[in-house]
């Protein structure tokens, strides 16, 4: 009868261990275990990040850091650390967390437009993956890969067309790179080729001529008409003249450096640049800045007209009065010169 009841006494305790070290393994894997207010949270686990550093993040965001770390231990989580982004729920238990952690990394959306240098852009695109600045720089202005793509540096930055794009927020450089090139091969279809064909320019032109009409005018029903000035010009063998590439020219000058210039003057037009298009003839070697896209659906979609001028409407503010004779445009041009001396606009 003894021996019966210690038995039973220890059968007892024994359900009583069982019963505490189930209640604790569902408690350390099933139970919420979020500590924030909104509805999802997100961290951004780096390339070969060590679980120090997922843990930094996780921790703000969990009631019980160490029953995490107990679970993320057990299943190896650990040890094989994925990079990305990922969500936590407002609720999650910590084997939900787990597994979205490892396995559901999602995108993240970047977008850029109006970049005026490669630098510009490797700034702005790595305020939103993972790859730095410099990293990016570098893979932007590869000799090998601009060559090998029919590429150089004056006309690499037109390889970025600006857009929106889905991207994994771990995505390296190179990474960025081969998918903004394959972007650009799928927007020159066959179609578009043919056109830029028929004006007798290549894709590259188009787009160093999409960014002077785009510096020239921001209105999108108004660029077709700019396009048609520019491409009037080029096939009478006209210099383009473009205000913009002076801009563009005297930027790369030590005594123009952090200075902007409002008003072209005549001592600009001397500046001895191959994108000085007073001083030579044809386009500019490369892009003065990242045209929209509706600029260089202008250029490709030009209006056709015979104006040979045109310059800013100091009566309709970014929009432009346009001529077909040297006589009428030099009208324009002296009332809109008086337009800016009225309002102190000198330089």
């Amino acid at each position: 009868m003894y021996i019966k009841k210690i038995l039973w006494a220890v059968a007892l305790i024994g359900l009583a261990i069982f019963g505490a070290f189930a209640y604790y393994i569902y408690s350390t894997m099933f139970s919420p275990n979020t500590n924030f207010e909104n509805k999802t949270a997100y961290i951004y686990v780096p390339t070969n990040a060590k679980y120090s550093e997922v843990r930094s993040q996780l921790e703000p965001l969990l009631k019980d850091i160490e029953a995490f770390d107990a679970l993320a231990k057990q299943k190896k989580y650990i040890s094989n650390i994925k990079a990305g982004r990922f969500a936590i729920t407002k609720g999650m238990n910590n084997n939900d967390i787990i597994n979205s952690i490892r396995s559901r990394n999602l995108p993240v959306k970047v977008a850029f437009n109006n970049q005026h240098r490669l630098k510009d852009l490797a700034g702005r695109i790595s305020m939103q993956i993972e790859a730095d600045s410099l990293a990016l720089y570098a893979a932007m202005t590869d000799s090998t890969f601009l060559s090998k793509n029919g590429f150089t540096k004056a006309t690499a930055l037109g390889m970025y067309l600006p857009n929106s794009y889905e991207f994994f927020w771990n995505t390296s450089a190179e990474t960025f790179r081969e998918r903004m090139l394959k972007e650009y091969y799928r927007f020159w279809t066959e179609a578009r080729l043919a056109k830029a064909k028929k004006l007798k320019l290549s894709p590259s032109e188009v787009i160093t001529l999409a960014s002077i009409v785009h510096e020239e005018s921001k209105q999108a029903d108004e660029q077709p008409r700019v396009a048609g000035v520019y491409l009037n010009r080029l096939r009478i063998g006209m210099p383009l003249q473009a205000d913009p590439t002076l801009k563009f020219a005297a930027y790369q000058l030590p005594e123009y450096e952090d200075t902007i210039i409002r008003r072209v003057l005549n001592v600009h037009k001397t500046i001895d640049s191959p994108y000085n298009t007073y001083k030579n003839l044809g386009l500019p070697p490369g892009l003065i800045a990242m045209p929209d896209l509706s600029a260089i659906k202008a250029v490709l979609n030009p209006e056709s007209h015979n104006y040979l001028y045109f310059v800013a409407d100091a009566q309709r503010l970014g929009y432009h009065k346009f001529a077909k004779s040297l006589a009428q445009h030099n009208s324009y041009a002296r009332a809109y010169h008086r337009y800016l001396s009225s309002q102190g606009i000198n330089k």
